[in-house]
């Protein structure tokens, strides 16, 4: 029999998003369902607006030995992340170029719209990455991916982008919590609960929609890398 293992979550995102208040919703949400939880971030400026990495593990409350308590790791490794979420397409690039989306283990959520980094804006021509391939990249390198224009679904909600992350996070079933926990985590916050409650709506349905969307493609070839600037 294995021994349980906590479940690690990984979050890119950049200034003015929400990431941090995705982050302690995660951790609320965990800790409220019987799970120890602790989230870490380390900010940076990955040459667009302060792109920090959030990162989370939770750990089942009743596998700890009476008195004990797990030791929770301090930022992600290559190959051992259970969820990542990506803000801005280009980050989900970064995520897959850093090693920490893969194949066997990882259910990646990425919204599809671009925030140009600084090299795609001072180029002398038009030196923007490739939307598509990116979308390719990260579709052959999780074992779900999950990709909608998540900020535009926010923006007419009123709200910042995260409550729809985490509605999509809630549709992938990846964590073992409820909708409706989900929701309570929002409403315990107390703070933009009506658009946060809107744009967690429109996050679950359209990861539900790209999930069906998939399930009736046929399959394609997803070969390639993906080219990122520096």
């Amino acid at each position: 029999m294995s021994s349980p293992r906590a479940i690690t979550i990984a979050i890119l995102a950049m200034g003015g998003e929400g990431g941090g208040v995705l982050a302690d919703w995660l951790v609320d949400l965990a800790e409220a369902n019987g799970y120890l939880a602790q989230t870490t971030s380390v900010p940076g400026v990955a040459q667009r607006t302060g792109a920090t990495i959030y990162y989370l593990e939770m750990f089942p409350e009743s596998a700890v030995p009476a008195g004990e308590a797990p030791v929770l790791g301090l930022s992600p490794v290559p190959g051992e992340v259970d969820i990542v979420i990506a803000s801005e397409l280009m980050e989900a690039g970064r995520a897959v170029q850093r090693g920490l989306v893969t194949a066997d283990r990882t259910t990646f959520i990425a919204s599809s719209h671009r925030v140009y980094s600084m090299t795609e804006r001072t180029a002398m021509g038009d030196d923007r990455v490739d939307a598509n391939k990116l979308i390719a990249g990260g579709r052959a390198a999780a074992r779900r991916f999950v990709t909608a224009d998540f900020a535009t679904l926010a923006e007419r909600t009123g709200s910042p982008i995260s409550p729809a992350l985490y509605g999509a996070l809630a549709a992938t079933g990846a964590l073992p919590f409820t909708r409706e926990q989900f929701e309570d985590t929002i409403r315990r916050g107390g703070v933009g609960v009506k658009p946060s409650l809107m744009a967690f709506g429109a996050g679950f349905d359209a990861a539900v929609a790209d999930a069906e969307v998939i399930d009736a493609a046929p399959a394609a070839d997803m070969g390639g890398g993906i080219p990122l600037d520096p």
